[in-house]
């Protein structure tokens, strides 16, 4: 049964791939603290993990952010490791249990998943939606029915909404990741932000999720963003954020740059490039918008003159400047990209 709007728990099933019902529970309590989602699966973390970057994410589709309660979510029967279609489920149920949404059904089943879950995108089953649409009449325990790929396909369809992307402003920037082998690359990270109504009921840190980080990690990309965007004045308190890598597992922190980057990106606060934004540098204060220097100079060069496109704009550490060849210049030019180095933020 789902509970009512300001109950403490609520439930939503779903339907697994191979065919079992599963039923996830949230509930919610005071956060006092604590993260704003968490997810209890015994015996299986990355399933827990999954389960808290896709609620995490579709979160950031919502008009209003309320960081004051904690959402535990569970599920009482674990999927198979390749199952994702549970995901749709998981985020029905926070929302229900947060009011943000009210079926008109006392039974929910949700069966879908999504590669873009910030954005609201859904996918699914086609043939299972199928056959789950015909049972559902004579089934009472589906209750509502809502798929991806079959009865709804962005979650702005839940309340009769438009498709929240347009809601949305996503941008990328490029960091070099190396670590002395044949594993070098530019890496990205992607930020995505949406405007939040005027509210007291959170800080500028509570508002940015970075799933699938670990704490630590999770940690230093609020202190970045929020640091970053004190120096900017007008910055806080105006955004919901989330925060992707494409790596989860980072080292150093010469990726705050390119962090801070595609932040000022998405919120406009920077001139979009005709390629890709390429940085690397760190800082102990961003709040100055001060950007400090990182290690790994000769190698980061050759990685990013390797692999510089047209139109790229490479951003470094003031630092590097001195130690930056002019033919190494001349050769980045060459290959149609433009570098600067860079002292504080806006001076670009």
């Amino acid at each position: 049964m789902i509970a009512a709007p300001h109950a403490s728990s609520a439930d939503c099933r779903t339907i697994l791939a191979d065919g079992r019902l599963a039923t996830i529970t949230a509930t919610r309590r005071p956060r006092a603290n604590r993260a704003e989602v968490k997810c209890v699966v015994p015996g299986a973390p990355l399933l827990a993990e999954a389960m808290q970057s896709a609620v995490r994410l579709a979160r950031l589709t919502e008009a209003v952010f309320d960081s004051r309660e904690q959402v535990v979510l569970s599920i009482d029967i674990a999927p198979a490791p390749d199952d994702r279609n549970w995901e749709l489920a998981a985020v029905l149920a926070d929302r229900m249990v947060r009011g943000i949404w009210r079926p008109a059904s006392t039974q929910v089943t949700a069966a879908g998943w999504s590669d873009n879950w910030q954005f609201g995108e859904l996918q699914g089953d086609p043939d299972q939606a199928s056959q789950l649409l015909a049972g559902a009449g004579a089934d009472s325990e589906l209750g509502e029915v809502w798929l991806g790929g079959g009865t709804i396909s962005h979650l702005g369809e839940l309340t009769g909404q438009p498709h929240p992307r347009g809601g949305l402003s996503s941008a990328r920037a490029w960091f070099p990741l190396h670590s002395g082998g044949i594993n070098d690359a530019l890496s990205w990270v992607e930020v995505s932000v949406r405007p939040l109504q005027a509210s007291g009921q959170h800080d500028e840190e509570s508002s940015i999720a970075a799933p699938a980080l670990d704490l630590a990690m999770q940690q230093s990309v609020r202190q970045t963003v929020a640091g970053a965007r004190h120096y900017d004045g007008k910055g806080q308190g105006r955004w919901q954020t989330a925060v992707r890598f494409a790596q989860a597992r980072l080292h150093g922190e010469s990726w705050q740059f390119a962090l801070v980057m595609a932040d000022r990106l998405a919120r406009g606060r920077e001139f979009i490039p005709r390629g890709r934004v390429i940085a690397s540098g760190a800082s102990s204060a961003w709040h100055a918008g001060r950007v400090d220097t990182v290690d790994g100079l000769e190698p980061k060069l050759e990685l990013i003159l390797r692999q510089a496109r047209p139109g790229d704009r490479v951003l470094l550490p003031h630092a590097w400047q001195a130690h930056i060849p002019a033919a190494y210049r001349s050769e980045l030019k060459l290959a149609g990209a433009s570098l600067a180095c860079v002292e504080k933020l806006g001076w670009i």
